[in-house]
């Protein structure tokens, strides 16, 4: 039976306060899942929030925060986000009918409407990942530096308090134990009240329990300066483990502070000053020169050099007038505009970004999931052999309690797999960061490991390979006149967002033919459009599928053939079963396309265009291109070349994001081109937003550095573990170097992630 409108469950977020790491994700996720009501549990280590599913019949908001914040986190509720149909590791793919053309691209469907908000890629978890708790759990807030937050307070009072107990034993030795005591216990508290927190939320496997058992149990016997140290570098750790988390989300916080704080919005004739993020969908406003533009919108007054850089990373200004759009963050370099809002505060384009980033960074790659699993078994076991070292030798051989004791506690420390499960996490939020400055967007881990393993690229061929942007070259009359073939074929196009279509508008226009918009269009999927025009049933499609149509005479068919053999697209017009004539475009190669492709080359990866354009046409622009091809392909015919593409190896698909669905989603890894839109931004596995096809070598290229990064994070985290486990149990090594071998490993691993935002994927060197 449904749930009681009362008592159905309400998509709640949270700001979760000292999220420094996959592990802090974790323990709260484990946590907040044992609450009766609660579901599809979902955290942000970058954005640091926690947005959940809940029952309040069964578990109140005051009992999520409460067990929360008693891990020793801040909380602080936020909006009620809409409810979300769980998604997958894989994003979804819009496999919508988007009919079209017979060319690459079908018509596109205006997505406006839909609900791309900031969950919509939410999914139900049930792995309860390591249970390491986060530690010293306080953001850096902004604008405050690292030695004024809660976890500096506690190093430097633990420092303070180590240093004033070495004085003591230099100066009074029979008071210096009692002071390292009183050190070790005071530093010691906060970490054994998170770690019986945990403890009570079902969690016991954690650092902190293992740091207070550790230095609970020195204590008695005897080693309380060690103690004492090893509760200090424990802090020391965990400063520098927030140090690098800020690291990682300054460079996202960087992109939302683009967009500027205020708008001048124009009203009956005056302008007046308002916050930017209250802007509404219609409202105008103006732009001056050297501006930042507040809001997506479209420009209805003036014409100006807007520069797009923070958008697509293209340097040199674009010209742009009325209904060109325009995107928040870019720059108003020369002239006033003035612009109507098209898009809300929270859903512009960096806002997507931003939030395409954070949900990413959210979706564990299988490696991280691997990693999570041999974590929550490994802590038990580490655990078991510790009290096998402290009881069998003693117990077997009469060894002497104390030195084993004192091996195992060790053993307890260095046992510790914090830097082992950062060292996925850290590396792919890293790379996500990097690769949205870029222009490259990939949504999460399983998306980075596939595209790493690429070793095939499809590429549709208009917008994708070729401008986008054709334009009509010839118009060749046979039934009828030109004028009269144009303005049948623009009538039937009317409304249509295909580039085809727009290019026989655009040509209707420079040349002044009037018309009127053909009633009951229709696209047929992969052939052409049809509608009626002054009661005449007018087809604009490819001359394969006109031919069924209306007979094609010796003139109509050389025509064609000669047009094709420019290595232009050809679309007849047919009326009430007569060929009323043809007309050819043209859409150019982009200027990197043949450069891309022989940089994927020099990686070892396969370029194949995939089009349904003509095989004489496709030919000539694979020939130019160097490119492998299939051509006058149905919609479904590039899913089944995909499919047979794939029999080889993992394949990426790159085209529209919209109207190659069904390929994109056949695809091991579907790529959009686009400059920010929706198309781009929401339907497929990743975006390369500068429009640029040689930023997809720069993709994979990310993803193969990224991986890279991985491996060497997980060899020093395994190697350093063995060695001093090796080392402890054999008495080398003792308490103080096991803690400081546990957070060096996990320095070295977050240092080594973070170099990933330096890394410049357009180099190919």
């Amino acid at each position: 039976m449904p749930a009681h409108p009362e008592t159905e469950p309400k998509i709640l977020s949270w700001k979760v306060g000292g999220m420094d790491c996959a592990s802090c994700a974790a323990t709260i996720r484990s946590a907040v899942e044992r609450l009766p009501g609660v579901g599809n549990v979902q955290l942000s280590v970058m954005s640091e929030t926690l947005t959940l599913s809940l029952d309040e019949a069964q578990t109140s908001r005051a009992a999520v925060e409460q067990r929360v914040s008693g891990l020793g986190y801040t909380t602080a509720a936020l909006a009620s986000a809409p409810a979300r149909k769980p998604g997958h590791d894989h994003p979804d793919h819009d496999h919508g009918c988007c009919s079209g053309h017979d060319h690459d691209r079908h018509h596109a469907h205006d997505h406006s409407g839909h609900d791309h908000g900031p969950h919509r890629h939410a999914r139900e978890s049930h792995d309860h990942g390591h249970g390491l708790p986060g530690h010293v759990h306080e953001a850096t807030p902004v604008g405050m530096s690292w030695y004024q937050t809660g976890k500096a307070r506690l190093v430097i009072g633990t420092g303070a308090l180590l240093a004033a107990a070495w004085a003591a034993k230099l100066l009074w030795p029979a008071v210096g134990h009692w002071a390292f005591i009183l050190a070790c216990l005071i530093g010691v508290a906060p970490v054994a009240r998170r770690a019986f927190a945990a403890a009570r939320a079902g969690i016991p496997f954690t650092i902190e329990m293992l740091m207070t058992i550790a230095a609970i149990g020195a204590l008695f016997i005897g080693a309380a300066e060690e103690a004492a140290l090893v509760v200090f570098l424990f802090a020391v750790g965990e400063v520098l483990e927030g140090v690098a988390a800020d690291r990682a989300r300054a460079s996202i916080r960087a992109l939302g502070d683009l967009v500027p704080k205020t708008a001048l919005v124009e009203e009956n004739g005056a302008t007046r000053q308002v916050d930017a993020a209250s802007l509404r969908i219609g409202q105008i406003v103006l732009v001056r020169p050297g501006d930042r533009i507040p809001a997506d919108g479209e420009i209805v007054d003036g014409t100006s050099g807007i520069d797009e850089s923070p958008i697509t990373g293209e340097s040199v200004p674009k010209t742009k007038g009325v209904g060109d759009p325009a995107y928040a963050g870019s720059v108003n370099r020369e002239a006033a505009l003035r612009l109507r809002v098209e898009k809300a505060p929270e859903d512009n384009t960096i806002a997507r970004i931003i939030r395409l980033v954070e949900e990413a960074e959210a979706a564990r790659a299988p490696t991280e999931r691997f990693i999570d699993r041999f974590s929550r078994w490994y802590m038990p076991a580490v655990v078991g052999l510790a009290l096998l070292v402290a009881l069998a030798p003693p117990l077997l051989f009469g060894a002497a309690w104390s030195v084993w004791i004192y091996r195992a506690l060790a053993l307890l420390l260095i046992g510790c797999p914090c830097a082992l499960v950062i060292s996925v996490p850290a590396s792919i939020a890293a790379a996500l960061s990097a690769g949205a400055r870029q222009g490259l967007l990939m949504k999460g881990g399983v998306v980075i490991e596939t595209a790493a393993k690429t070793g095939l690229v499809a590429f549709d061929k208009t917008g994708t390979l070729t401008q986008g942007a054709p334009r009509v070259t010839d118009v060749v009359a046979l039934g009828r006149d030109e004028r009269a073939v144009l303005a049948l074929a623009a009538a039937v196009e009317a409304g249509s967002a295909h580039p085809l279509a727009e290019a026989v508008l655009e040509r209707a226009r420079t040349d002044g033919v009037t018309f009127t918009p053909a009633t009951e269009a229709a696209a047929l999927a992969g052939q052409g459009v049809t509608g009626k025009v002054d009661g005449q049933a007018v087809f604009v499609g490819a001359p394969r599928h006109a031919a069924s149509r209306a007979p094609f005479d010796e003139t109509a068919l050389s025509a064609a053939d000669a047009l094709e053999s420019a290595e232009k697209t050809v679309a007849a017009v047919v009326v009430d079963g007569a060929l009323a004539g043809l007309i050819a475009l043209r859409d150019e190669p982009r200027e990197d396309a043949a450069a891309a492709v022989v940089e994927l080359k020099a990686m070892g990866i396969r370029a194949v265009m995939l089009t349904g354009d003509n095989a004489r046409t496709s030919a000539a622009i694979a020939g130019a291109l160097g490119v492998e091809h299939e051509a006058e392909l149905m919609p479904d015919d590039k899913v089944s070349a995909i499919q047979g593409l794939a029999r080889s190896g993992t394949v990426m698909m790159v085209g529209d994001g919209i109207n190659d669905a069904p390929a994109l989603a056949a695809a091991g890894i579907g790529i959009a081109m686009g400059s920010g839109t929706d198309v781009a931004l929401e339907t497929a596995d990743g975006a390369v937003l500068k429009s640029r096809v040689r930023d997809v070598a720069a993709l994979i290229r990310l993803a193969r550095a990224t991986m890279g990064n991985i491996r060497a994070n997980i060899t020093v985290a395994l190697g350093l573990k063995a060695v001093f486990l090796v080392t402890s149990v054999l008495g080398y090594t003792g308490l103080w170097i096991a803690i400081l071998a546990d957070t060096g490993a996990t320095v070295i691993v977050t240092a080594n992630a973070l170099r990933l935002l330096r890394f410049d994927a357009g180099k190919t060197g």
